[in-house]
């Protein structure tokens, strides 16, 4: 098969294409995204039709996923890590009712939080299902998990964990392709009421979760992705003798930075190269046994460390995030591998004091930026800190010039934390979210406003799509206006904008004559993203061409 030259979330959705995928489930997040969008666009996928629009949000993603798995097919559902939160009560069960089709859920944490709330580590997910977690280390295992992560799901009968970092996602190494794999028939569970979790039937089904965990252990200790190298060859020649007063146990793509280190594999020390959890018991307990201490390498959260120091290790044999050998925050990185290897580091370049921050911005151009100078000169009459945001390029509102916005803390949280403060006694208290955001988790943050009439503005920033992940269509494009009155929006506190400078007045009238309303209103500024634009006329005229 061919070779390619592809991203780590290229390399996911490759494999999981030629590993006989009938269908990926996602919705847009930093650093997940563009697994289903080469889906999308890759034409094996077309032709074989792989399922591959997005979905309302992660958890309906997971769900449509194991709904397709039900019916004996292989599917895959992709997300960042906090989208995993979204989607936790799916997952969670998932693991009890247990897979018919193969069932691979491929999510990308985002250490040092390039574009993200939090920092969190999804193995800790993995290891609560109690399902078996795969952690590539470089593009091609990236590949090779998505292909056959397919069939371990199906041998063990339970869903599969993929679990990459920022790096990983966002590199390009080649891969090579192995022979594409057919798609499942059509079938359904042997057990009419596998997926049934009454609790008689869940009780029975924990239980069999519980009695393959021996299973799981065992395929971790003889993964091909579980090596205990007792000593690295140099160059593939000669053998060093192996100092086992330091021994390295290396996760995922820790592994890689560890090797930048020794870039002819010369490392003089055993190492624990681990790719698939449970973790290898037998592996560490022979590392960590023949050693005199221990450096632990993973990228994230202290997983590994804190599972085999325990509160009541006072050896300090193990070192790693929990003693400051390597940084507790941040993504993991070679200098940092370096620096706990005992290596010199090249000081970092200072940048000059001439060169000024640049933060980000809203796109010259953006509607965005109309929909705050409005709000910002409406707000000037009722106080500071009152406006609640969401997740999107909206939030940038938050930085200079406009200072507009006061939290950002999950997804559909503007709705429901402008109710509290509501509640509280705040007023006016108001809610910016954005079109996208809104269809994502929004809509039952507003049914709650409307059940009890709450006085709330809530202000549906619409762009027509997911702009801060590329451009992605968004649910709520020509719906908006029908989900709210159906929510139950009174029409006549509906009202619909144009940001425009030209329009300027116009909004600060209606939002000075919502914002005093006792009740729930909501505002609807539209307006296409300006970087969606020229891509939307060009398909606007390949249509009119193709009519003509």
């Amino acid at each position: 098969m061919e070779k390619l030259l592809l991203l780590g979330a290229e390399a996911i959705a490759q494999g999981a294409i030629d590993g006989g995928m009938s269908g990926v489930y996602a919705y847009p997040g930093t650093p997940s995204t563009e697994i289903t969008e080469y889906i999308q666009n890759n034409k094996t996928a077309i032709e074989k039709n792989i399922h591959r629009n997005w979905s309302a949000n992660e958890k309906t993603a997971v769900e449509a996923a194991l709904g397709m798995s039900y019916a004996g097919k292989r599917a895959m559902a992709c997300m960042k890590h906090v989208g995993l939160n979204v989607a936790a009560d799916a997952f969670i069960n998932s693991a009890i009712t247990g897979v018919n089709g193969g069932l691979v859920f491929a999510v990308a944490d985002d250490p040092s939080m390039h574009s993200s709330q939090n920092e969190q580590d999804s193995r800790f997910f993995g290891k609560f299902a109690m399902i078996p977690i795969l952690e590539p280390s470089t593009q091609q295992e990236a590949y090779d998990m998505a292909y056959e992560g397919f069939e371990l799901s199906e041998k063990l009968g339970v869903p599969v964990l993929i679990r990459f970092t920022t790096r990983l996602s966002h590199s390009r190494a080649g891969v090579q392709r192995n022979e594409i794999k057919e798609q499942n028939t059509l079938s359904y569970p042997e057990d009419p009421i596998q997926f049934v979790l009454l609790p008689f039937n869940a009780r029975k089904r924990y239980k069999g979760l519980l009695d393959k965990q021996v299973l799981m252990e065992e395929e971790a200790e003889n993964s091909k992705y579980n090596i205990y190298y007792e000593e690295l060859n140099l160059s593939g020649e000669a053998k060093l003798k192996t100092d086992k007063s330091f021994g390295i146990i290396a996760c995922g793509i820790a592994y890689n930075y560890l090797m930048e280190n020794y870039p002819n594999r010369d490392c003089p020390y055993p190492v624990l190269k681990i790719g698939q959890y449970p973790m290898p018991y037998k592996k560490i307990e022979k590392i960590v046994n023949e050693c005199e201490k221990v450096l632990l390498l993973e990228d994230g959260y202290p997983f590994v460390e804190e599972q085999l120091r325990g509160f009541l290790d006072k050896s300090k044999k193990i070192k790693g995030r929990l003693d400051k050998t390597i940084p507790r925050a941040g993504e993991l990185n070679p200098d940092h591998v370096a620096k706990a290897l005992g290596k010199d580091v090249k000081a970092e370049l200072k940048i000059p004091s001439l060169v000024a921050n640049r933060p980000p911005e809203l796109c010259s151009g953006c509607a965005h930026r109309d929909v705050y100078n409005a709000l910002n000169e409406t707000m000037r009459e009722h106080g500071k800190q009152k406006v609640f945001s969401d997740i999107g390029c909206y939030t940038l509102g938050a930085l200079p010039p406009w200072n507009a916005i006061h939290s950002c803390v999950d997804m559909g949280a503007s709705i429901t934390m402008a109710k509290g403060a509501a509640d509280a006694g705040v007023r006016p208290s108001v809610a910016v979210i954005g079109d996208s955001t809104f269809t994502h988790s929004g809509m039952t943050a507003l049914l709650d406003c409307v059940y009890e009439d709450t006085p709330v503005t809530i202000i549906i920033a619409d762009n027509s799509t997911t702009a801060m992940t590329g451009g992605q269509a968004s649910h709520a494009t020509g719906r908006l206006e029908e989900i709210c009155i159906g929510i139950g929006v009174k029409p006549e506190h509906l009202k619909v904008l144009t940001p425009l400078p030209k329009y300027h007045e116009e909004m600060v009238k209606v939002l000075r004559e919502e914002l005093v309303y006792e009740g729930v209103s909501v505002i609807i500024p539209r307006r296409e993203c300006i970087q969606t634009v020229p891509k939307s006329k060009k398909e606007k005229r390949i249509k009119t061409e193709e009519v003509v």
